[in-house]
Parts: structure tokens; C-alpha cells; sequence
């Protein structure tokens, strides 16, 4: 996935790193979660790159803008999950969750490793399992510290996508906003017509 310098004749070309392309219409079933092939790794098991991630747990008030996406009273403890994630060893991907602690707290959910299915696996065996998923996608140019970490060229935007994981009875149980570098992703929707 990194920048490939090679002489060729005349001169010197640089390759960009490959695009990962980003299938939303099954990373995130139930299907491909009982498989280990939940949304990363999903994308990591198709495209051939292999996946690594450094995971931070922490615990903290919600704000406001979380508090109203969570429908959780602000300053109510909320588990966050802080990844920096990584494509044959290139950083591709920031995220960070954040849960109602009320869902999470004894759960595998705040280890750094949630096991086989990842959070949303563990969600299900604490009796919330989720019917239904929204992202909300736009773009803007990085900030200092993500231009640094994602090791982004000056004027490369970002790719924002903010996901909310719905139980079946519609309560929030997450939210993610994910930073994606627009050079090294593609964002893929499929679904049926009717």
C-alpha cells in the first residue's frame, strides 16, 4: 500500500499507495460479523492488504453533539474506542466509537480486543442487537494532528463518515466518526431498485 518509487528510462514516477474500496452493502452484516469478516477485515480479505489496528479504550462525558446523536443526557458516560487502523502496515483509517457505558459496561466491548465479531458481536450477546445502520459522508480538508498521523500530501482532503448503529427498537447504540484519506478510498453503495 506505500508510495512505490521506481526509475523508469527516462526518469522517476511515484505510484500512490492502492485504494481501498469501501463495500458498504454487506461489512456490516450479522452474516459477515459470525464469519470474523465484519467491515475492515471484510474490506482486508477482499482486496488482499493485510489489516492491523491499534486500539485505545477510554471512558468519558458526552458532549452535546454526542449526547443528541445517542439520545443520552450530556455528561452521561459514554466507553470510547480510539483506533488508528492500518493497511500492510499504512495507516488508512481513524476512527472513534462511542457507546452509552449502560450497553457496555462488564462487556468484552471495553477490552482493546472485543474477540471474533468485534463490538457489534458483543452488543448482540448483551441483548442489543442491531437492526439498522446510518452513515452520514462528506469531506473537508485534515486537521494538523490527522494530516501527521495519516501521513496525508498538503491539500488531501479527508473523507468523513459518521455511522450510527441503531438497536432493533431504534435506540442508538453507537456512534463512529471514521477519517479516511479521499486518495486511498473508494466509498461503494449497492442496493436493490425497489
Amino acid at each position: 500500500m506505500g508510495v512505490v518509487v521506481a526509475e523508469h528510462g527516462r526518469g522517476v514516477f511515484v505510484r500512490r499507495p492502492a485504494r481501498i474500496r469501501r463495500l458498504a452493502r454487506t461489512r456490516l452484516s450479522h452474516t459477515a460479523r459470525a464469519q470474523n469478516k465484519g467491515a475492515f477485515l471484510a474490506d482486508a480479505a477482499e482486496q488482499g492488504f493485510t489489516p492491523s489496528s491499534v486500539v485505545t479504550v477510554r471512558f468519558e462525558s458526552a458532549d452535546e453533539r454526542v449526547a443528541g446523536i445517542l439520545a443520552i443526557g450530556a455528561g452521561a458516560e459514554v466507553t470510547v474506542r480510539d483506533r488508528v487502523m492500518r493497511a500492510d502496515g499504512q495507516v488508512v483509517q481513524l476512527a472513534v466509537s462511542r457507546l452509552p457505558r449502560k450497553f457496555t459496561r462488564g462487556t468484552a466491548a471495553e477490552q482493546e480486543d472485543t474477540g471474533a465479531g468485534g463490538v457489534y458481536a458483543r452488543l448482540d450477546e448483551a441483548g442489543h442487537t442491531i437492526g439498522t445502520y446510518a452513515e452520514h459522508v462528506g469531506s473537508r480538508m485534515p486537521t494538523p494532528d490527522e494530516l501527521s498521523t495519516l501521513q496525508l500530501q498538503s491539500g488531501t482532503p479527508v473523507i468523513t463518515v459518521t455511522r450510527v448503529a441503531y438497536r432493533e427498537d431504534g435506540t442508538p447504540l453507537e456512534v463512529n466518526d471514521m477519517t479516511l484519506p479521499a486518495d486511498r478510498y473508494e466509498l461503494a453503495y449497492e442496493w436493490a431498485a425497489d
